[in-house]
């Protein structure tokens, strides 16, 4: 199996080992885990947000899908009694046109009131958004941390060790059975965490504690590094990125990760094949008879040569009406999402 497909397994078992195990950093906690997001230059593996339970209960009233960077503009800082929304509104720094746009979609989506007053558009929040992310932790999995991957991966979490974006950065490896995990060997930033993992048994163990990064003060973003070698002494290209820009950020990054969760995986894939399955008890990885493995997003698609639509017979006996077992997967997939998400 090529590495990227073992990397996309490893990652489903991180997350389940997360949703089941980790420990958030203070009580009446919940856990909520994401993958494959982040920013425009940036994308972690496995993302964990440590939500405040009543704040994230309360995020349930806006609804399953995400607050964008213009509705969470209008949403957070929309008053409580009636007022003209560019008097109520902080100036955006782009056109108010944009504003309005995000208005109109709020009220669509009834999670803001609006009513006009002449030629006016006044506003009126529905709910205070509360602010129900307390931690962020970003997990690079890497079953298989030789030297050479070590190489590749050390840049990158050197970025996010200047940038700060994450509370904490971690690296996913696979458990192995000598004494000195080999991943404390390589040169990983001694910022980040180590967790062996025995993706199997879901079964894991911190072998280097990560440091909390500064999240609350500015953070450094690397663009550019010497290319000379290890003889080259010119100096590395960064910008400065405030504490403010980061929160926004950070909030961008949980709203996206409260909408998908990390079991989307299956938006990608076929499950309307009759060779695609959910398997390996509680872990609920996908897997495809015709190859007799658990396979990919990259795989699982209609030009596969195995593919095959369910018979249409299979959506009649015993399966719900509107769907056969791929829709079953779906909706069962949907359904563990959603007991993450308390509160609808």
């Amino acid at each position: 199996m090529p590495l990227s497909d073992r990397e996309f397994l490893f990652e489903l078992r991180c997350c389940r080992w997360v949703e089941a195990a980790w420990e958030p950093a203070r009580a009446n906690s919940n856990v909520l885990v994401a993958r494959q997001l982040g920013t425009k230059r940036r994308r972690w593996d496995t993302i964990v947000f440590e939500c405040d339970s009543d704040a994230l209960a309360h995020r349930a009233n806006f609804g399953p899908e995400r607050l964008d960077s213009d509705l969470l503009h209008v949403i957070r800082n929309a008053p409580a009694e009636w007022a003209y929304y560019r008097d109520a509104l902080p100036d955006p720094g782009y056109p108010w046109r944009y504003v309005r746009e995000a208005i109109h979609e709020a009220d669509e989506r009834e999670v803001l009131e609006t009513r006009r007053a002449g030629n006016r558009i006044e506003i009126r929040r529905r709910w205070p958004y509360r602010e129900w992310v307390d931690r962020i932790i970003a997990i690079e999995n890497k079953p298989d941390l030789d030297a050479s991957a070590a190489r590749s991966l050390g840049p990158q979490l050197e970025y996010d060790v200047a940038l700060g974006l994450a509370d904490e950065v971690w690296v996913a490896t696979n458990r192995t059975d000598e004494r000195v995990q080999p991943a404390l060997l390589e040169g990983v930033p001694v910022q980040a965490g180590i967790l062996s993992l025995d993706a199997e048994s879901l079964e894991a163990e911190t072998v280097w504690h990560p440091r909390t990064l500064a999240v609350d003060e500015p953070g450094t973003r690397i663009l550019e590094r010497p290319d000379g070698g290890s003889h080259d002494a010119s100096a590395a290209r960064f910008e400065y990125v405030s504490s403010a820009t980061k929160a926004r950020r950070r909030l961008e990054i949980a709203e996206r990760a409260y909408e998908r969760g990390w079991r989307s995986f299956v938006d990608t894939m076929r499950p309307d094949c009759r060779h695609f399955e959910l398997r390996s008890n509680s872990q609920f990885l996908p897997y495809c008879r015709a190859k007799e493995r658990c396979q990919t997003g990259r795989e699982c698609r209609g030009s596969c040569p195995a593919f095959e639509p369910e018979p249409p017979a299979w959506r009649t006996k015993g399966w719900p009406i509107e769907g056969g077992p791929g829709k079953r997967c779906r909706q069962l997939l949907e359904a563990r999402r959603e007991r993450r998400r308390p509160g609808r």
